[in-house]
């Protein structure tokens, strides 16, 4: 096994379906020639050719419409927008058109398309850059939202994204891209699009993230156990849907429970999670839900996100107080 990166593991999954599926087609802007802004399809073009991996014009509106006339004709499509703040040009063609096709058709069309898109905040990009847009996009029924949070994940997802035949918001870190490394299988495996993982098992209090946040709680879960307190981390991977089973599990055993996102804490991800331990576990729980989120303002300049993002000392410091409820 080779050890990867999370953006070359993401690199080497598109490669296997490119591979294996010529119905598959990477486009957008600068994916071609330059392998795209963070070269995360680099080499893809000159193996596959023009054909199968091209670039697009600046319209994202134009490369998500074209994603949607592919699918219905036939094709994988896998465009990328560039950054997540630039879904905003396309919402129409997401929300409006290609989550609802399955349902308007009655199934009997899918729409089988990938909407790969780099997001989060922590390497001091420009204005509309490091957006967590995910609260937009989990409350649209026919969209699945998903987001790795280490490389083997990363390659594994990915190609599950592209095998599916429901639209896929695939959310690729900024900040994982080339910070860790995973030991990575060559050739084709799958990772589940709608379960959550244990990457940390406890027994004291759960800690429930998703994508670099993960990180951040496993810190946070090692530190616990030199006092003797067991944490457990899980990994949602899959925002829309999301994978309860796995958390009300843990949260029988733990009784309290800690909930975490990099997105502002209104109306997120994590106040979904929180909604449903409330309503279907709540009688496992010895302490009120703690929640770790960023605050509830525009995405700050690159010169202070480091204070804005929730890392692990605010993980820790509600750790704390749900521990000594």
């Amino acid at each position: 096994m080779a050890k990867l990166t999370y953006i070359k593991a993401i690199t080497d999954g598109l490669d296997v379906v490119l591979g294996e599926d010529p119905k598959t087609l990477i486009f957008g802007e600068d994916v071609g020639k330059n392998g795209g802004v963070f070269r995360t399809t680099e080499g893809l073009q000159d193996k596959y050719g023009e054909d199968r991996v091209f670039d697009t014009p600046l319209a994202e509106s134009g490369i998500l419409g074209l994603s949607i006339g592919l699918a219905a004709t036939g094709w994988r499509p896998i465009p990328e927008i560039q950054f997540m703040g630039f879904t905003f040009e396309g919402v129409d063609s997401i929300g409006g058109q290609m989550a609802r096709n399955r349902f308007r058709f009655s199934g009997k069309r899918a729409m089988p398309i990938t909407i790969r898109t780099p997001f989060g905040g922590g390497t001091h990009t420009a204005e509309m850059h490091a957006d967590n847009l995910e609260n937009y996009f989990v409350g649209t029924p026919g969209l699945r939202v998903v987001t790795p949070a280490n490389p083997y994940d990363a390659k594994g997802m990915v190609i599950s994204a592209v095998e599916n035949n429901d639209p896929v918001l695939f959310m690729e870190n900024l900040k994982l891209y080339r910070s860790m490394k995973d030991e990575i299988p060559e050739g084709k495996y799958t990772v589940p699009l709608d379960t959550a993982k244990v990457v940390h098992e406890g027994s004291d209090i759960t800690i429930v993230a998703y994508s670099a946040e993960v990180n951040e709680a496993l810190k946070v879960a090692d530190k616990l156990a030199k006092e003797n307190i067991s944490a457990e981390v899980i990994d949602l991977r899959s925002l829309s849907p999301i994978d309860t089973d796995t958390i009300f599990k843990s949260v029988e055993k733990t009784h309290k429970v800690v909930v975490v996102q990099e997105a502002q804490k209104m109306a997120g991800v994590g106040a979904q999670v929180t909604a449903e331990i409330a309503e279907n576990a709540i009688m496992n729980l010895d302490a009120p839900i703690g929640r770790v989120a960023a605050p509830d303002s525009v995405y700050p300049w690159a010169q202070v996100e480091n204070d804005w993002i929730p890392n692990a000392d605010d993980i820790e410091a509600k750790a704390r107080e749900i521990l000594n409820y």
